[in-house]
């Protein structure tokens, strides 16, 4: 598959801290065949929607964001659009920067899924966050992870267990400027949903 290939975003954010390990180039996928209840995303559940973008786009756009550690793949589900966010991740990777994953599919699924792209998407990514959200368990001891039953994945040696920046309490980031409020990261139980009343602010534009 080539750079032209295109894939349906939901959201882009181009520097955060809420989603992974250091300042990263986040990137939700608009479509998920999961239906896990209270999915903090559930206007990205659609395969409908969003907007087309090409890996060439998208590249182009992080590697002219400044002093970023990598990129974070979510959703949606980002296995959904595996042959083109694999393509991508390989690029960004041969590029010195990490890669990370959020799938509501356990690993194993993931490893005997005969699909190509997902086994060349695994490949590519040095982070995986495994297994469907469940409101009901809600992790309170790991940052970036959304429920207890959620597992991570050091796939390659890019990051370690030990890495002390696990064990800090999640965040929650709130941009406010004149196109709207847009809101990432994982919050407290007792705010959780307090923002779904909120409009989406328009993505950013990410041409070359």
């Amino acid at each position: 598959m080539s750079f032209d290939a295109t894939m349906q975003i939901a959201q882009i954010v181009p520097s955060t801290e809420a989603e992974g390990p250091g300042r990263r180039f986040a990137i939700w996928f608009q479509g998920c065949p999961l239906r896990c209840p209270g999915c903090c995303n559930p206007d990205m559940l659609s395969f409908e929607g969003g907007e087309a973008k090409s890996v060439a786009e998208l590249l182009a756009a992080i590697v002219r964001t400044p002093d970023i550690e990598g990129i974070t793949l979510l959703g949606g589900e980002p296995f959904a659009h595996a042959a083109p966010a694999s393509v991508l991740a390989k690029a960004v990777r041969a590029r010195g920067l990490s890669v990370m994953v959020f799938s509501g599919y356990p690993i194993e699924e993931l490893w005997a899924n005969p699909d190509s792209a997902v086994a060349e998407l695994l490949a590519e990514t040095d982070l995986l966050v495994d297994g469907p959200y469940q409101r009901d368990r809600p992790d309170t001891a790991r940052r970036w992870i959304g429920s207890t039953n959620q597992r991570i994945h050091f796939l390659t040696d890019r990051y370690r267990a030990d890495d002390p920046r696990w064990a800090k309490r999640n965040t929650l980031e709130i941009r406010v400027d004149r196109d709207g409020v847009s809101v990432n990261g994982f919050p407290a139980a007792s705010a959780a949903g307090l923002w779904k009343g909120w409009t989406r602010k328009p993505m950013p534009r990410v041409s070359p």
